[in-house]
């Protein structure tokens, strides 16, 4: 198996092609983004990774793609206005996705959205993405855990053809208790 550089995996014309039309860009992010990642973290997640951590997940295992307000979007769009305007931008990063392959078994290990951009197709767009770039670095399978909760995200994993493969029973801490892990797989084709 043969794994493409990173940064072949997030530039274009894979990016450009996912991104036509949006006035967002698909890009690698590196060490010094982590920052903002911990700030976007903070404000999607109910217990965020730490900056740390995800420090701890830049290495030749690892990919992490961004998901950035483009420079050379048109301001007069209204979906471009929205984001430049978006209090919340975190030096315009929008969304990331963080992703391990061992051999040809990928597992998304984070998927983060700013909470003003949900539900706008963003998250399909990173989940797309990193579904793309697993196929292009030959692997066959790719899978997740997502909290019992949180059905938006279920939802739009089910969507894409991710099965339901096993529990975690109160593997993630919620307020007064646990909730159980969802995990679920998606077979990838090569061909």
């Amino acid at each position: 198996m043969n794994i493409p550089p990173e940064d072949s995996l997030f530039t274009a014309p894979f990016a450009a092609q996912l991104t036509a039309g949006l006035p967002v860009e698909l890009v690698a992010l590196t060490l010094k983004d982590v920052p903002q990642m911990a700030q976007l973290e903070s404000m999607a997640h109910s217990h965020p990774m730490s900056a740390g951590n995800l420090a701890d997940c830049f290495g030749h295992l690892y990919r992490v793609l961004g998901l950035k307000l483009s420079a050379g979007s048109d301001a007069n769009t209204n979906a471009a206005s929205d984001l430049a305007s978006d209090p919340d931008s975190v030096d315009g990063l929008l969304g990331f996705a963080i992703v391990q392959q061992i051999v040809d078994e990928v597992t998304l290990l984070d998927i983060c959205l700013l909470p003003s951009q949900q539900g706008k197709g963003y998250g399909k767009l990173l989940l797309k993405a990193v579904v793309t770039s697993a196929k292009a670095s030959g692997a066959v399978v790719l899978m997740l855990e997502v909290r019992e909760s949180n059905l938006a995200a279920r939802a739009l994993y089910q969507k894409a053809g991710f099965i339901e493969s096993g529990r975690r029973k109160g593997y993630y801490p919620i307020a007064g208790g646990k909730e159980d892990a969802i995990l679920m797989d998606l077979a990838i084709t090569q061909e």
